[in-house]
């Protein structure tokens, strides 16, 4: 317990200090979930391996490491801050959030439909305050989560984004998290809420990008509610420092006949999490979640996700791949959990990872906990190396063994990058996958 006190006091201070400056802090009912969150982060403390959840994850580096908790910064960058990071183009509509804190000088929103709000998180708790009250901190559950905790306490910025009835946003909006070498050994705690209204339709981009060789803590949390028969394409691009850690959580809550995608794509950090969790809430939902995870060095990579089916007549799908290289880990846990009422339930959840070295490892969870009788839910994990007779009818055709791995590897991620509808996206990772491919110039030749 003395252990626990001492890497939690720093947070708790941080937070006593701030907490009446800290925005929202004149609204009571987001105060008191303030409090209740810290109260609750300063019980659980940081999760060890003795944790079942955390139990392949040692992030012991983060909860010893004295971060400090980042501030606004201004004035203009030396290069666009957003570089490395995929833009389709000029036109498209960009929320950029530098170190935590939104800049509207660097974001692009003057073009956006009617009906479609974008606005820094802290402007929101001001002007739209009775419609975050109904939403904000209401889906992604801290009780068990010291990290969701920590940022629902400390949040001071982010990102809202609330899509009225029956609109559609035409174009993806891009969600930019920079994180600069300027400001140190820093503590980030973005937040994001969005909000898509009845019929609705949005296609939305988080990606987080931070400058080379820093090291800080990235701990976002991002709510997506949909509401009856609304549509919204998530994606998430994660490419941190490779010496950062990022902790993040998405929690998705959908209506009726809603239709939620989600492909999330990982290969920074020295640690990386993500907890993804949707709550299928009405019948004829349809949730989908696709994952493509790619690692080398000691990277620590870890997935966790939870489906939880509690009305009828819903589908979910799942299927997360991971490439590991060198002395890289990873981790899967896939969890699908369907309700006693929840019948003709259709779940698929597949797992596949592809070690390319010896010294790689992955541990993966399949999960299904199924409590009603009349449903169709699978699950399957593999493991393996590349397929050796696959390599040697590719060199019987005159290829050499790199370019045969290379080639076998990015089509062991075809499935998930066949499935990212945004073009420079795409094409973003898989320059990425083949930058990492001993013959990877060959593999971007035939593409």
């Amino acid at each position: 317990m003395i252990e626990v006190t001492e890497k939690t006091n720093p947070y708790v201070a941080c937070f006593e200090k701030s907490k009446d400056s800290l925005p929202g802090n004149e609204l009571p009912w987001l105060a008191s979930e303030r409090q209740k969150a810290m109260d609750r982060f300063a019980h659980l403390g940081f999760p060890t391996t003795k944790h079942e959840d955390w139990r392949f994850t040692n992030i012991k580096p983060v909860a010893s490491t004295s971060f400090t908790e980042s501030q606004p910064q201004e004035g203009a960058f030396a290069s666009d801050p957003t570089i490395g990071i995929p833009l389709i183009d000029t036109e498209h509509a960009r929320v950029v959030l530098v170190n935590g804190f939104f800049r509207a000088d660097l974001s692009k929103l003057e073009n956006l439909p009617d009906g479609i709000t974008v606005k820094s998180l802290k402007d929101a708790l001001k002007e739209d305050a009775n419609l975050l009250e109904a939403h904000l901190t209401k889906y992604a559950r801290y009780a068990d989560h010291a990290f969701v905790a920590l940022n629902t306490a400390l949040f001071q910025d982010g990102v809202f984004v609330h899509v009225k009835r029956g609109k559609v946003i035409e174009t993806p909006l891009l969600i930019f998290n920079v994180t600069t070498e300027s400001a140190g050994q820093i503590a980030c705690h973005p937040r994001c809420l969005i909000i898509a209204e009845e019929a609705s339709q949005a296609t939305v981009m988080e990606a987080y990008t931070g400058s080379e060789g820093s090291v800080y803590l990235n701990n976002p949390v991002t709510e997506i509610y949909l509401a009856q028969n609304a549509v919204v394409d998530h994606y998430k691009l994660q490419q941190e420092s490779e010496k950062a850690f990022h902790i993040a959580t998405l929690q998705v809550h959908q209506e009726r006949t809603s239709n939620f995608a989600n492909q999330n794509i990982v290969y920074g950090g020295a640690i990386a999490r993500n907890d993804i969790s949707a709550t299928l809430a009405g019948e004829g939902i349809v949730s989908t979640v696709n994952g493509l995870t790619v690692g080398g060095g000691t990277q620590i990579l870890d997935n966790h996700t939870f489906i939880d089916h509690a009305m009828p007549h819903c589908n979910s799908y799942e299927v997360y791949k991971t490439v590991l290289d060198e002395k890289a880990k990873g981790v899967f846990n896939g969890r699908i959990m369907v309700a006693q009422d929840a019948q003709k339930t259709d779940a698929k959840q597949t797992n596949q990872n592809l070690l390319l070295s010896g010294e790689a490892t992955i541990n993966t969870k399949p999960q299904l906990e199924i409590f009603a009788d009349d449903v169709r839910c699978t699950h399957g994990a593999t493991i393996g190396q590349l397929d050796s007779e696959a390599i040697f009818y590719l060199r019987t055709r005159g290829i050499n063994e790199d370019a045969a791995k290379s080639i076998l590897t990015y089509a062991f991620a075809g499935y998930v990058l066949e499935r990212i509808k945004i073009e420079t996206l795409r094409e973003h990772v898989e320059s990425v996958l083949c930058d990492r491919l001993p013959m990877g110039d060959l593999v971007r030749g035939a593409l």
